[in-house]
């Protein structure tokens, strides 16, 4: 099944290549040499994995994007407070390549403007201009995760006609802001730039600052983690030109642009975001890579400014049906079958708010179980709530794994509003929708049958007194003397057998055919289910103890035919052998303690 996010991806891509709005960017004249239907997306994880869709291969140069990074190059060399001495952390509502600074202080506004990052380039530590530059490369590779070249041809072409800048290099220069050789730190500055990445690199690169400094793969600390805030508080208020303030406002995500087509946008915690597509907007920005950050931030509810956790907190165990097998007693065949294969039931429990970035999560680990799976049972009991984009995700996982043959479930949502109305609200128009079950046991025994009839091996025949462990061991003229002392009653489906509480008829029943559910009262007055008996199973047999009330009701959930033996025939037979009561008594021990053992089993396996 592929992920559907990638699916997710793949359709908006195709929507927004549509659109051909703006112009490749003209002012470094070898930029105007891209294709302009070049159009990648990726999305990092933060265990490191990476959705990407179109050209997300295709190098560029990595222009402005650099300003970020280099920014927080300086921080962790310099430091906070020396870097701020030098540059600021307003927002300036300035083109990028204004030649402004700071009427206050005579300091450029902030880092991502040309000023700004010129500054901040010369502050990278190095003891010459050459020792900077290395130290730029190689702090840029850590963010990226592997080693990065220049495109000399834009490193030409910038330095040729960057004439602009070297104004704003002299400037800075002539307010002690460079206090070496500006042109040196111009230099770097245009290197930088011009550096090649790729979408998939940039996304990397947001991923680790989204996990807060550290590669997500490589596991290589790129940067401090006392400095990711200040570098991502500037991003998210400085850093898409003088379109900053409609950013925050229609995305939410700290983010950085370059007029080479790129976007990186981080949301701490969760993803790291690239975008290329080479066609920029007046004020120097991809048109779709900013369309494709608003759909993402709209689709799977992105924002800085709502809470966010580690994805894999919302997996809690993973155990499979063998080790908690339904509660009914199927007959043995059945129940050999059962054991061959119950192995490929798998339960997920999940947990606490479920978020885009949780889905995915609980979906690729699904996607690696699903070769040895032919169910998955959401355990929703401890979920507190559900995104409407989340419900998406697990709602189009449900679609794709039915497509495999796998069947996808819910256990336990209880009609939980913060869990149901997401969930209903994600079924698509036409379909049936998901199932869902009160308890994980009802869960078991609908997968369990599903595996019975994918088998074909449902049988027909009516049970018979000797399969019942009650009755195991006993010779064939006793076994012969018990049914010629039993009757037979049918029952209705849905009519109710025994009922809890109610005065012991002291008569043991055995199942000739069909199934009976057994159910204990709860406190609320509901009943939970504690086992499911089809033929050749026997209940009622606590008599045998001395029992004289029943502790659970029975209802017939199809036409039951039962054999009826009473306890006073029991006795009278027992009179003349009494291996009859011997082995009842020695198997209803052994039946209960291996009751005791399927129970404890059930509560190791739900932690």
């Amino acid at each position: 099944m592929q992920s559907p996010i990638q699916t997710y991806l793949e359709k908006l891509h195709d929507q927004i290549a549509a659109n051909h709005a703006g112009e490749l960017a003209s002012y470094i004249p070898e930029l105007t040499k891209a294709d302009p239907d070049w159009f990648g997306i990726c999305i990092v994880t933060m265990d490191g994995v990476a959705y990407t869709v179109g050209n997300a291969d295709e190098p560029f140069t990595i222009q402005s994007i650099s300003k970020a990074f280099v920014y927080a190059t300086a921080l962790a060399d310099r430091g906070k407070d020396a870097v701020a001495q030098k540059v600021g952390v307003e927002p300036s509502g300035d083109a990028f390549n204004s030649i402004s600074l700071s009427p206050i202080n005579n300091t450029p506004f902030n880092p991502m403007i040309n000023a700004g990052a010129i500054a901040t380039t010369s502050l990278v530590g190095g003891t010459d201009p050459a020792a900077q530059w290395q130290r730029i490369v190689q702090s840029l590779q850590a963010f990226v995760g592997h080693d990065l070249a220049l495109e000399e041809s834009v490193y030409r072409s910038e330095s040729e006609t960057g004439h602009r800048n070297r104004a704003i290099a002299w400037m800075l220069k002539n307010f002690d802001v460079i206090d070496g050789d500006p042109m040196a730190a111009l230099d770097n500055y245009f290197r930088q730039c011009s550096l090649l990445v790729t979408c998939r690199d940039i996304a990397y690169m947001a991923a680790t600052l989204a996990n807060g400094g550290v590669h997500p793969l490589t596991k290589e600390r790129a940067l401090p983690p006392e400095q990711v805030e200040r570098v991502l508080s500037v991003m998210a208020t400085c850093r898409m030109y003088d379109y900053a303030g409609s950013w925050l406002s229609e995305v939410g995500m700290p983010a950085k642009s370059g007029v080479g087509g790129g976007i990186v946008a981080v949301l701490p915690g969760r993803f790291g975001i690239g975008v290329f597509s080479p066609r920029l907007d007046a004020k120097g920005n991809s048109v779709r890579g900013i369309e494709v950050c608003k759909r993402l931030s709209k689709d799977f509810g992105l924002n800085i400014f709502s809470p966010g956790n580690d994805p894999s907190m919302a997996l809690g165990r993973i155990f499979t049906g063998a080790e908690a097998p339904s509660r009914r007693q199927p007959p043995v065949a059945l129940r050999a079958l059962l054991s061959q294969r119950s192995h490929l039931i798998k339960y997920l429990c999940l947990h606490g708010f479920l978020a885009v970035d949780g889905a995915e999560y609980v979906i690729r680990k699904m996607q690696s179980l699903a070769s040895q799976a032919n169910s998955f049972i959401l355990d929703m009991h401890r979920v507190e709530g559900l995104s409407l984009p989340a419900a998406r995700l697990l709602d189009q996982a449900r679609l794709g794994f039915a497509q495999d043959g796998i069947a996808m479930v819910y256990s336990r949502i209880h009609n939980r509003p913060a869990i149901a109305t997401p969930m209903r609200r994600a079924v698509e128009r036409g379909d049936r929708g998901y199932l869902s079950f009160e308890d994980n046991d009802l869960a078991a025994e609908w997968c369990e049958n599903r595996i019975l009839s994918e088998m074909a091996k449902t049988p027909t025949q009516a049970g018979r007194l000797g399969d019942a462990a009650l009755f195991k061991g006993l010779p064939a003229p006793l076994l012969q003397e018990v049914e010629d002392a039993c009757r037979t009653r049918v029952f209705a489906k849905d009519s109710q057998i025994l009922v809890s509480g109610e005065p012991s008829d002291d008569q043991i029943y055995f199942i000739a055919s069909g199934e009976t559910s057994i159910l204990v009262p709860l406190s609320n007055g509901s009943y939970q289910r504690i086992a499911t008996l089809s033929a050749g199973m026997v209940f009622g047999e606590m008599v045998l103890l001395g029992q004289t009330t029943r502790s659970a009701s029975v209802f017939a959930d199809t036409e039951v035919t039962c054999w009826i033996f009473h306890a006073s025939d029991m006795e009278r037979i027992s009179g003349r052998e009494p291996q009859l009561k011997i082995t009842l008594l020695e198997n209803l021990g052994r039946d209960m303690a291996g009751k005791l053992r399927a129970n404890m089993q059930w509560i190791a396996a739900l932690g």
